[in-house]
């Protein structure tokens, strides 16, 4: 298993007589550190998993260094071709950005139109499906190998999927990039006025709650859409320890996910730094290694299926991961409550309440797709 055999389990993994992690929504998780790799916990940290929003710090990790911040570019109608009422920083079709303005309005927005100007400057010729071949020779680079991306943006897509652990991998490349690190932790910023299109600037905030919240954050990402629910990675810094946090499948209550998030760093943080159950590979280090083809959930095993419990280790197998995976006898009637969901009534505002709970993974192993909404965690 990538990372070590003790992480090849849908339930609980945590170091011998460490306390028990706090209890959180989400079905997979897993706490890193930044700088040794050192794993020190997770749940059903290779499940699969929709990613929503946090995918776009793959976009991240891979046009980051394709891209000169200082370049002004213009953005395409092609561009804002989005989801209605998915997240968008308001980009004009027409306008001249920065491409710094664009980082800046993926990561404090989640701006799916960003998400797309982005691909597409860094796909070359072949626009945003180049970029997004581009994200998953990255993530295979990465050995993120439980992760395959069809939308820039997380926006959802059939074959779209992620885990906690390889969620860890591609933020770790992400907070070692210093720019990556500053557009994280901006708080705010102003979109320029369009002169030439006679529209005026405006402010945009940092939906990301640990940014304001949490003593030492560094920043992070969140996400939602009704398949995938809520979304988030975040890391922080304390007493010269950099920690990230991935979390897969969250409901926003009783906490939402950066409150479930910033539990979990507060866990790790209280672990000696010598534990672990597991490593974050290296980039590059399992090119060597033969891989199958990314066939995605439905094809494949989940881990951990083994009744065995590893030595010294604390696992249950009966946890939030273990339910990951339903049976594809039920496709037919998924795709009924699919369309039934695509037909009801949907909210665009972004304060809202989240939907009630969207179609089930058997349905997005079925491949039907209803609803691709990001809904920000920011409070105004």
């Amino acid at each position: 298993m990538v990372g070590g055999d003790l992480l090849a389990t849908p339930g609980l993994i945590v170091p011998p007589s460490a306390p028990t992690p706090p209890k959180v929504t989400a079905t997979s998780w897993l706490v890193a550190d930044l700088d040794t790799g050192e794993v020190l916990g997770g749940c059903g940290p290779h499940e699969y998993a929709t990613p929503a929003s946090v995918q776009k710090l793959l976009l991240a990790a891979t046009m980051l260094p394709r891209l000169d911040p200082t370049q002004v570019v213009t953005v395409t109608r092609a561009d804002l071709d989005i989801a209605p009422g998915s997240s968008a920083v308001g980009l004009l079709p027409g306008g001249r950005y920065r491409v710094e303005t664009l980082w800046l309005g993926l990561l404090l927005q989640s701006g799916n139109e960003a998400a797309n100007a982005l691909a597409r400057l860094g796909g070359g010729g072949d626009g945003v499906a180049g970029g997004v071949r581009a994200m998953n020779e990255q993530a295979r680079r990465l050995g993120a190998r439980r992760t395959h991306a069809v939308t820039p943006s997380g926006l959802d897509a059939p074959g779209q999927f992620t885990s906690a652990y390889d969620l860890a991998l591609i933020a770790r490349v992400c907070f070692a990039d210093p720019a990556f690190r500053r557009y994280a932790l901006t708080e705010r910023t102003r979109i320029p006025a369009q002169k030439a299109l006679r529209a005026k600037g405006f402010e945009i905030q940092n939906e990301n709650q640990l940014v304001y919240r949490y003593p030492g954050a560094l920043g992070g990402k969140t996400g939602f859409t009704d398949y995938a629910r809520h979304t988030y990675v975040g890391a922080a810094e304390r007493d010269g320890r950099r920690l990230v946090v991935t979390l897969l499948g969250a409901e926003p209550r009783p906490e939402r996910s950066w409150e479930q998030g910033a539990a979990l760093l507060d866990w790790g943080f209280a672990l000696p730094r010598q534990v672990s159950v597991g490593r974050l590979v290296e980039p590059g280090e399992l090119d060597a290694e033969p891989s199958p083809a990314v066939t995605g959930p439905a094809d494949a095993v989940p881990p951990g299926t083994a009744s065995a419990q590893p030595a010294g280790t604390t696992s249950t197998d009966g946890g939030p991961g273990a339910g990951m995976f339903v049976a594809l006898a039920v496709g037919a009637l998924a795709i009924t409550v699919a369309i039934l969901a695509a037909r009801r009534p949907r909210r665009t505002d972004r304060g809202a309440e989240p939907p009630s709970r969207g179609p089930s993974r058997s349905e997005i192993q079925a491949g039907v797709v209803v609803d691709s909404r990001d809904s920000s965690e920011f409070t105004r």
